[in-house]
């Protein structure tokens, strides 16, 4: 048993993890920051936690540390922390109520096809497209613009702003889609196959 919990501990332990647990962390601060109007540590502990998110896929694959909890964690810390950030500046009304509630939108039927994917066909892994990279990126972006916008009203800034907060909807919703639609093609396929099976 003793080893057992052990082992459960090493996996915290490793470097990936320690990374991608210090970005959870990072969360409350930041939005503490932003509530009370401190953007230059807001978008200090912004570029912090981008730099951990970095650190963690590149350690991970150096030092060959790549583990089930991580693969998990690190999904679950880029959205708690993103929408979080969405929700926060939207109440700080610099962004768009649109904009968050597309994110949100997407997000929560993200975590309700995963379930009925994994109810149907016993899938646990949900590895993220393109498009789904592509969205985080984005989205990531947005939030540094305009936490930037905050330091410096310079045109391009204002200008990039307005842009990726665009881009976020248009790609929340376009890699929202594509997922349910991949996602209803797994479905479709193991059903085929349980029907070619009996």
């Amino acid at each position: 048993m003793d080893d057992a919990a052990n082992k459960r501990l090493n996996r915290f332990r490793t470097a990936p993890n320690l990374l991608t647990l210090l970005r959870i962390c990072l969360a409350p601060f930041l939005v503490a920051a932003i509530l009370e109007n401190h953007y230059a540590l807001s978008f200090g502990l912004f570029l912090a936690a981008g730099m951990t998110d970095a650190l963690d896929g590149l350690l991970a694959r150096l030092l060959q540390q790549r583990t089930r909890l991580g693969e998990y964690l690190d999904p679950v810390a880029d959205k708690l922390l993103l929408s979080t950030l969405f929700l926060v500046l939207t109440y700080k009304a610099l962004v768009p109520a649109r904009v968050t509630v597309l994110v949100f939108g997407r997000d929560l039927g993200i975590l309700v096809v995963s379930a009925i994917l994994y109810a149907a066909v016993g899938r646990r892994e949900f590895s993220p497209s393109i498009l789904g990279k592509a969205n985080t990126l984005i989205q990531v972006t947005a939030v540094a613009v305009v936490l930037l916008h905050q330091l410096t009203a310079v045109t391009w800034i204002v200008a990039l702003g307005t842009w990726t907060l665009w881009m976020t909807m248009l790609l929340t919703v376009i890699s929202g889609l594509d997922y349910a639609w991949v996602a209803a093609r797994r479905v479709a396929a193991q059903a085929a196959n349980g029907h070619t099976v009996k």
